[in-house]
């Protein structure tokens, strides 16, 4: 949830000032606020240091930690050590890779030596010159006197020309030595020698990560206290301090608590246009998760409601409709179980997201159930797992509708299944809907009829979220409950536009007629609904919100991914069972395998994906300001080793 923060003045006595802030520090709950327009403040250069230091450890083979003594001096020597290793080491890496690239190109010429070359110019009055060109260019151009043909190699023709006087040869390119292959050859030895003398050094110093993590939180919380020191004021002629701070609501009894018995005395003080008042969230258990989600794509403002709960239960109902495979939340869950127990010690952080992990896995298993998906297997009408799906009971109602009422619907099955004209009941018309497919049935009607309800599905579960949003609104945005209406009327009489079936038609909820008359007379009322209390809330501003009836409509119209991609995942999964089952024993298990290992990939992606954009996206924007802030106390941090 989102605790309130109070705006508070902080005074006291000088002498009290280093007492107040060590405390204020060790309890974590105030945040100071710049007595003037706060800069971006530099890191002093040894947290710099460190901080570089750390970085290029972390990517360094593991090695058992160090265990010897040191103080901040000692931990800023290593902090230099390393940062001077590394760019040593970069620079060598670099000269390495130079003389590489010099030594493939001049390895054709031959070794030979500068100082015998320029003994035979001076004494012979000669001109030594080397040249290249294309090997398929050789032929076409003219020998000149004076040039030696060297070697071949990566298609270049090299050669050496021999003269009294420097030569010019546009049909080739002169190449300019400056140190002969043996010379380079041997630099480049020594420098690989270095480097690897280098590189041990520096891998030398992996164990001294925790060391220096010590020293940077030292360094650090005594940068916070002398960061948060400066933002005073000094009234009186120095005899006392003052400062402005945001604390929590539910945190000041604390702030009294440690002020008390100094000469030390807080006082509310009310917020001013200009501040930016801080979010304080405080989450535990399954809300905690979703704070962490809410925080991928924004902070709420202090004055949001804390939407972490409902994105996180409303991103498990996304995913598990997405993936649409129980089999595959039980892999999920077996990973989940698997890494409980090969890392029983996490961190807070990965425990969160295993726990994440672990409900989500749950929720495909529970979704698999009601919908009878599992490893994309289809299943007869009459099996145990049909049985007990909610998908297939909404199906057979359905398919009991159109025998009974004989519509178009039941016409159009007739005319391609025309044993169905004895059927009497849905489950019976479910089951003789079938046809034979590469010796396998397929159950046509229980297809298309479940692919319908599972679209009408997703655009009610649409129609639900989008209202929630917009009722946990009301309060800043009136017109949210003539939209809510307005959802409500549309879903009652557009199935007669489009010429469907809706579920509240075969549930026997209300007749298509009632729901036709009774659906638009609803939007109409919805409409009206929602200009007057805008009208009222915005006065004249408030005709604007006519233009959201096309934002209500492209937002619930955003749910049909759900239904895209979930059919999507089911008709993979199928499709690879049906190859493998068509290949053959051997082959056709690994074709299993793979694909579904496809399958799977693709539906974790696009179920994280759209999962969350659909909070983000079509459900925050009715209901979530956001831009926030959060509250930064400060505070002492500490190693998990001391916590």
């Amino acid at each position: 949830m989102i605790i309130d923060v109070k705006k508070y003045l902080i005074m006291g006595v000088k002498e009290e000032l280093d007492d107040f802030f060590s405390r204020a520090q060790k309890m974590g709950i105030v945040e100071f606020i710049p007595s003037h327009a706060k800069k971006k403040i530099e890191l002093p250069l040894e947290i710099q240091h460190l901080l570089g230091a750390m970085k290029i450890l972390r990517k360094l083979p593991l090695k058992k930690a160090y265990e010897g003594e040191g103080d901040l001096n000692f931990a800023d020597e290593v902090a230099l050590r390393i940062l001077s290793l590394k760019a040593e080491v970069e620079r060598l890496a670099e000269e390495r890779r130079l003389l590489e690239l010099e030594i493939f190109r001049v390895a054709p010429l031959g070794n030979f030596s500068l100082e015998d070359i320029d003994f035979i110019e001076k004494e012979g009055k000669l001109h030594f010159q080397f040249f290249c060109n294309k090997s398929r260019k050789t032929p076409l151009i003219s020998p000149q006197e004076g040039m030696i043909y060297l070697s071949t190699d990566y298609d270049l023709d090299y050669f050496l020309a021999i003269n009294k006087e420097p030569i010019a040869s546009p049909e080739r390119v002169e190449m300019r030595i400056d140190r002969p292959l043996g010379e380079l050859q041997a630099h480049l030895g020594f420098v690989k020698e270095s480097l690897h003398q280098l590189e041990a050094e520096l891998k030398g110093y992996a164990g001294h990560y925790t060391f220096l993590h010590e020293f940077l939180l030292q360094r650090l919380n005594d940068f916070h206290l002398l960061s948060a020191k400066k933002e005073l004021s000094f009234p009186l002629e120095n005899a006392l301090f003052a400062v402005e701070a945001w604390v929590p609501v539910n945190k000041l009894t604390l702030l009294y608590s440690f002020i008390d018995g100094m000469a030390v005395h807080c006082e509310e003080i009310s917020i001013e246009e200009q501040d930016r008042v801080p979010t304080y969230m405080e989450n535990k258990g399954v809300p905690l998760i979703g704070e962490g989600l809410v925080k991928i794509y924004d902070i709420p403002a202090p004055k949001d409601h804390d939407p972490s709960p409902w994105v996180f239960w409303a991103f498990v109902l996304f995913f598990s409709i997405i993936v649409n495979d129980g089999g595959y939340g039980l892999l999920y869950l077996a990973l989940c179980l698997f890494c409980k127990y090969r890392f029983p010690h996490m961190k807070s952080g990965a425990k969160r997201f295993l726990k994440m992990a672990t409900i989500l896995s749950m929720g495909c298993i529970v979704w698999g159930v009601l919908t009878a998906a599992f490893f994309g297997l289809q299943l007869p009408p009459k099996s145990w797992l049909e049985k007990v799906s909610v998908l297939h009971y909404a199906v057979v109602k359905k398919a009991d509708y159109h025998v009974e009422k004989q519509d178009g619907v039941y016409k159009l099955w007739i005319s391609r299944f025309p044993q169905l004209k004895e059927v009497s009941s849905g489950a019976e018309f479910l089951e003789k809907g079938v046809t034979t497919k590469g010796g396998h049935l397929e159950y046509e009607i229980q297809q298309d009829f479940s692919r319908s309800v599972f679209l009408e599905f997703s655009l009610m579960i649409g129609v639900i979220h989008i209202a929630l949003s917009l009722l946990r609104n009301l309060w800043r945005h009136w017109a949210g409950a003539g939209w809510v209406v307005f959802m409500a009327g549309s879903y009652l009489y557009f199935p007669s536009i489009l010429k469907a079936t809706s579920m509240i038609y075969f549930l026997g909820l209300i007749g298509k007629q009632e729901s036709t008359a009774i659906g638009i007379q609803v939007i109409y009322t919805g409409i009206v609904i929602a200009i007057a209390l805008s009208l009222l809330q915005k006065r004249l501003k408030g005709i604007g919100e006519i233009s959201t009836l096309i934002q209500i409509f492209a937002d619930v119209l955003s749910y049909l991914r759900l239904y895209a991609l979930g059919l999507s995942t089911a008709i993979m999964a199928e499709t690879f069972n049906t190859l493998g089952k068509e290949i053959g024993l051997f082959l056709g298990v690994l074709v299993i395998i793979a694909g579904h290992a496809i399958a799977i990939s693709m539906g974790l992606m696009t179920g994280i994906i759209h999962g969350l954009r659909l909070n983000f996206i079509e459900w925050y924007h009715y209901s979530f300001q956001g831009g926030g802030r959060l509250l930064r106390p400060l505070m002492r941090l500490k190693s998990k080793e001391h916590t």
